[in-house]
């Protein structure tokens, strides 16, 4: 592929890269705001947010207010989870630690508080193995709480431990502040990190993801069914969880498989329990019906170049770790896009599979995709002269640039 770029030295660079199915666009910064696009008119939702991803292509099928922050009510139980077993893979706890439950846990999340709870005895020590079982099936507060102590001291640290690891997993905006989802002004989420979050805990701790389909608990003699209304529709749905509260509505990320084809579904401000469940399988049954995966670009083949500066060639190829493909519509037409996005000229030495930057693909005006791209070859350092030319271009390049700027 060839291109032309825009830029400074390390600053943002738009590349524009075409295959078959994709629609070349304008390669400049500033094209993105001038487009012209048809919108997505086939799937409608009543719920405040909603968001459709095909976590192995990491396409997004249906975008409604998807990066909108929003309170996520128990929904935020699933970061809980995914630190827990994080802690549990780097080997700093085990399924048979057992944690005491405080009377703060008792009393804010256990049988006193008459929320969701596994209905811990109070100053009892439960086993870790449970009190995952109890977040996931029972939504239990109780264990959520017991948890974060134990591995904090209180909730506010361990919510604080939490977006410090929702960070390193990529999610940018959500922020926590306790183990449980309980209304606070600066617990929020959005409906794509949602998606994201499940799909890394679906991809990274294969070994848990079953508990997500299990259908009861029993603890202290109580035997509860699981919350998520989708695991009884004989639908394929496998996970993950839902949510409510009189701040944030009815609230569910949820999963399913049909012919070896997986979803994940978001749906964040539903105003019922009916709407919450209605909502989601509409969303999913229309996944699995509507789209195809198409392959946009083979393994290994060239996207794009990245321009080079001071190396023994002006360019590096640009390849994606594996197969890129993209889940279109069966009998849609919408526009696609395709861009390259990165911080250049790359300045060498530059290394085969040093990540260089990433392509975007837009369906419509929706971002549909979004891989991370590397370098296909070794570039070296070139000659004085080499570096001294590259040198000179960039700096009338940045003069022109400047001059047009001030225009």
């Amino acid at each position: 592929m060839t291109g032309h770029c825009l830029g400074l030295l390390s600053r943002p660079v738009v590349w524009a890269a075409a295959a078959a199915l994709l629609v070349v666009a304008v390669a400049a910064a500033h094209a993105a705001s001038n487009m012209t696009v048809k919108k997505d008119e086939t799937f409608q939702t009543g719920a405040a947010a909603a968001l459709l991803l095909d976590p192995e292509s990491d396409s997004v099928l249906y975008d409604k207010n998807g990066d909108q922050l929003v309170a996520p009510a128990s929904l935020a139980k699933l970061m809980t989870l995914e630190f827990i077993f994080n802690e549990i893979k780097q080997g700093h706890i085990n399924l048979d630690d057992e944690f005491p439950i405080s009377e703060n846990a008792w009393r804010r999340g256990g049988a006193p508080s008459h929320g969701s709870t596994m209905f811990a005895a109070i100053h009892s020590r439960v086993k870790l193995d449970d009190l995952i079982h109890g977040i996931i099936v029972d939504s239990a507060n109780d264990a959520c709480i017991a948890v974060a102590e134990a591995l904090a001291g209180n909730e506010p640290e361990f919510g604080a431990m939490l977006t410090k690891r929702a960070r390193q997993i990529g999610l940018e905006k959500s922020t926590f502040t306790n183990a449980t989802g309980y209304s606070d002004p600066n617990l929020r989420v959005t409906a794509r990190e949602m998606a994201t979050l499940a799909r890394h805990i679906m991809k990274t701790y294969p070994e848990f993801y079953p508990f997500f389909a299990e259908r009861e608990f029993t603890w202290n003699n109580i035997r509860q069914q699981n919350r998520n209304p989708l695991l009884a529709m004989g639908i394929g749905t496998d996970g993950l969880k839902t949510g409510e509260t009189a701040e944030a509505g009815f609230n569910l990320v949820g999963s399913a498989v049909q012919d070896g084809f997986r979803l994940i579904v978001v749906i964040t401000g539903a105003k019922s329990e009916k709407e919450r469940a209605d909502e989601a399988r509409k969303m999913l049954e229309w996944g699995f019906h509507g789209f195809e995966a198409r392959v946009l670009f083979a393994e290994g083949q060239t996207i794009g170049e990245a321009k080079v500066f001071g190396g023994t060639t002006n360019y590096v190829a640009l390849v994606a770790p594996g197969t890129i493909r993209l889940m279109t519509p069966r009998n849609g037409s919408e526009r696609l896009v395709a861009r390259i996005v990165y911080t250049g000229p790359v300045p060498a030495p530059v290394g085969k599979g040093q990540s260089i930057g990433k392509l975007k693909v837009w369906r419509g005006d929706k971002l549909a995709l979004e891989v991370p791209l590397q370098a296909g070859e070794d570039v070296g350092k070139g000659t004085m002269s080499q570096r001294a030319m590259d040198g000179a271009t960039e700096l009338m390049i940045g003069l022109f640039r400047a001059g047009v700027d001030r225009l």
